[in-house]
């Protein structure tokens, strides 16, 4: 939303937008109660959400959160709330491309660099499944693309 109400501003420079122009905003506005019930659903359902992808991600890879001796779970949780925070405030505005562009891709080179591919692959697998047990299928259908890029983003190419 924030992205194209920024582009609609560059593009309408000086005149009135027109209707094809706005049809962005009327489609927003008639989901604007679907994504907010998603977006509170998520949120009074954080911990279990990642509480579940946690436990099915232990239960299929049980070492894929360990670097030798070192215990990568608390880190692992921490990134993914914030990630989960992120993807549902993208939900919430209508906004993927700036989740994209300002967390994702700054987040992409770190997950590189630390060779976490993997983990993220599964990690955001698996969180669209867990979270069509929390969110109406309509809402999951709005929710779930962005998981989606997330995990194309952060996990294996």
């Amino acid at each position: 939303m924030l992205s194209q109400l920024n582009n609609l501003c560059t593009e309408t420079d000086g005149r009135y937008a027109t209707d094809a122009e706005l049809q962005f905003l009327h489609r927003y506005l008639q989901t604007v109660p679907l994504r907010l019930s998603a977006y509170q659903c998520i949120q009074s359902h954080e911990a279990q959400i990642i509480q579940q992808v946690q436990a099915r991600l232990e239960a299929i890879a049980p070492n894929l959160l360990q670097q030798g001796q070192t215990d990568l779970t608390a880190k692992w949780k921490q990134d993914t709330i914030r990630s989960l925070r992120y993807a549902a405030l993208a939900l919430l505005i209508d906004d993927p491309e700036t989740l994209r562009e300002n967390m994702l891709l700054w987040f992409q080179s770190i997950i590189r660099a630390f060779g976490a591919e993997q983990s993220c692959n599964l990690t955001y697998t698996l969180m669209q499944d867990v979270v069509t047990q929390y969110l109406s299928p309509a809402e999951a259908e709005l929710f779930c693309p962005i998981l989606e890029l997330t995990r194309s983003l952060l996990g294996e190419s």
